[in-house]
């Protein structure tokens, strides 16, 4: 209830990115020597949702938001998607139980370490 009302009452709105996110800055007041910034999110609470050029002013990284040009995606970047750790959609490798499937059976080649087999045919050391 205290972030509805201090964003009706004692914000501005600074802006609204593609997910829908709003973002507020305290009209006045300080909170260690620094303004204070926040996001409305739509939807759930989803960090991940967030852009880069809002999270730098998030983080009084810039003293303003990043222009739209900083916004527009490089034929690089891929299109966001939501942290799905924890859900049905998470990512579970080849042999993961969750994953049903197997893993491929061991190969042989490992040989565990011993503390008494490789140490017992050496000398004691300072001897």
């Amino acid at each position: 209830m205290g972030t509805i009302f201090s964003t009706l009452f004692g914000s501005r709105l600074v802006g609204t990115d593609e997910f829908g996110n709003r973002y507020y800055q305290a009209k006045r007041g300080r909170r260690y020597g620094r303004e204070r910034r926040w996001v409305i999110y739509k939807g759930g609470d989803e960090a991940s949702k967030v852009p880069s050029e809002w999270h730098a002013w998030l983080h009084h990284t810039v003293a303003e938001p990043l222009t739209e040009k900083a916004a527009v995606a490089r034929p690089w970047q891929k299109e966001h998607q939501p942290n799905l750790t924890g859900t049905e959609r998470a990512y579970r490798p080849s042999g993961h139980e969750l994953a049903a499937g197997h893993h491929a059976p061991a190969t042989g080649d490992y040989e565990a370490w011993s503390p008494d087999g490789d140490l017992a045919d050496e000398p004691a050391r300072g001897q």
